[in-house]
């Protein structure tokens, strides 16, 4: 039976039981199209970054002998569409079978399903073996309760799978270290110099100029910092376990100046697109570890397998329990448009400057830069999350819905009404001068709240809990700030609201 297999764009999983041999009557397609490039505007580096990714997937498959249908991106033949691209094939082909793995985006799931179905010959839907859950597992654990934590689903994935497990408790007597994965970076600590590939993606680029692609970003298209290929994910993961695990706990959530990527992996892209999996990585993690107990701490380990084996299974079967109405969600009505210096990174808040000009230019910002800046000032400033939703889904290299939805919609902007976050993760300036040096040199201070050099984030702060306290008041981690908003006097709550309104309805000059 001659069979037409899909391979999507972020299913670059060599490892599948797909490719344990080849067979003459089978072949692979994938294709570079519009519909991808174009459903948000994409960072150039993410583009260049799925593109050649792909590229080097096609021609591995190749070499293990598979037959391999590529259309690149100006390929005559190219429709653009994926369906489009299908049904010639099958026709051209004579295709007797369509099979495809199945798509982690529900969007895609749903066109090809629909696709499917259409079709007069077989066709059938394959995991994708790469998460350590299935897609529906989360809708069958959280069934019949009415809060949905993630770390009820995180300690039943340890014991599950036995990762940093003795005797059914948590090795090192506790199930999450997060207190002690808060330490401000200054300096002391050195961070070795970042792995290094050889990627010249320039002919790339000019294919992806030439088709006149909208993109937002920059790119230097002679050294392409992220893996493209198994190999480099792999390099990388090495690189990672030999010289920042021994640190990366501490100063997981620190900021600086200085420093893009601190004691990050820079990982999640060969991730996401499968190049790598999660076991492999956690696996890998693990095995460092052991062999070094007396120089890594447990708790460097166990904050790096929460933000895998945790949150990043959490919010894949939170998107698919969710959806489709998820993506709908603003619980707490915030319609304001997107500032425009998220596009340009022109900003005298230092803190807004420096993690939107480490986006514009790298695709990258971990997640307390997603969460505590830029995700935090945008619902200050009470942004439509739809908009939101567009500006981290484009941006980053590593972005694909599954996994930035719930981190946007939910965790970020609280606009599910606390389906993920237990509450709102909003700071007044403090917290950013607590984990960065984003502080020491901006224009505003984060010790004033009204006057002319007073950072926004305080004014805002304090405007957001009155403007949202018919939803957030009775939320029992709000209480404690609730408390003080209360204790303030009427006159000072009304200067706050008139330094916030002014913010918010001039947000471009600050």
């Amino acid at each position: 039976m001659k069979k037409l297999r899909l391979i999507l764009g972020d299913q670059l999983n060599s490892k599948h039981s797909w490719f344990d041999k080849s067979c003459k009557d089978t072949i692979y397609c994938m294709f570079e199209m519009r519909q991808e490039t174009d459903y948000v505007t994409h960072h150039i580096q993410k583009v260049v970054g799925f593109f050649v990714a792909m590229r080097n997937f096609a021609e591995e498959l190749e070499t293990a002998n598979h037959q391999v249908i590529y259309y690149k991106i100006n390929d005559k033949k190219n429709a653009q569409n994926l369906t489009e691209n299908l049904k010639t094939l099958i026709k051209g082909y004579t295709i007797e079978k369509f099979e495809y793995l199945a798509p982690d985006e529900y969007r895609l799931d749903r066109q090809l399903s629909e696709f499917s179905s259409s079709l007069n010959i077989p066709n059938q839907v394959f995991s994708t073996e790469h998460f350590y859950t299935e897609r529906d597992d989360l809708k069958t654990f959280f069934k019949g309760k009415k809060q949905f934590l993630m770390e009820s689903f995180y300690r039943n994935m340890r014991k599950k799978h036995q990762i940093l497990i003795v005797n059914e408790q948590p090795e090192g007597g506790k199930w999450n270290f997060d207190a002690s994965n808060r330490k401000k970076w200054k300096g002391d600590v050195l961070i070795p110099t970042e792995i290094n590939f050889d990627n010249n993606l320039e002919n790339i680029l000019s294919e992806i100029k030439k088709a006149g692609i909208k993109t937002i970003g920059k790119i230097n298209a002679k050294y392409f910092e992220y893996p493209i290929s198994r190999k480099q994910a792999l390099k990388q993961l090495a690189y990672f376990c030999e010289n920042l695990l021994v640190h990366f706990g501490d100063y997981q959530d620190a900021m600086h100046t200085d420093k893009i990527y601190l004691f990050h992996s820079r990982i999640s892209f060969a991730m996401n697109t499968k190049m790598i999996s999660p076991k492999e990585i956690i696996n890998s993690v693990l095995e460092t570890y052991r062999k070094n107990v007396d120089q890594i701490d447990i708790s460097q380990v166990e904050g790096f397998i929460r933000q895998i084996l945790g949150w990043r299974e959490y919010m894949r079967g939170m998107y698919w329990m969710l959806m489709p109405n998820y993506k709908n969600e603003n619980f707490l009505n915030n319609n304001n448009k997107l500032p425009e210096f998220f596009w340009t990174g022109k900003t005298k808040m230092n803190c807004l400057k420096n993690a939107i000009q480490n986006s514009l230019n790298n695709g990258y910002a971990h997640h307390i830069q997603r969460l505590m800046i830029t995700g935090n000032f945008a619902l200050l400033t009470q942004i439509n999350p739809d908009e939101i939703d567009a500006w981290y889904l484009g941006i980053y290299v590593d972005a694909v819905e599954w996994v930035q939805l719930p981190n946007t919609r939910g965790m970020s902007q609280f606009a599910d009404g606390g389906k993920i976050a237990t509450k709102p993760y909003v700071s007044s300036g403090s917290y950013i001068g607590k984990m960065s040096n984003y502080c020491e040199s901006c224009t505003y201070k984060k010790t004033k709240k009204l006057e002319d050099d007073a950072c926004p984030f305080n004014s805002l702060y304090w405007n957001f809990l009155d403007e949202k306290q018919t939803e957030l008041s009775s939320n029992f981690r709000m209480k404690m700030m609730y408390s003080l908003l209360n204790k303030m006097s009427t006159e000072e709550r009304l200067k706050i609201k008139e330094k916030a309104n002014h913010i918010i309805e001039n947000i471009d000059a600050y």
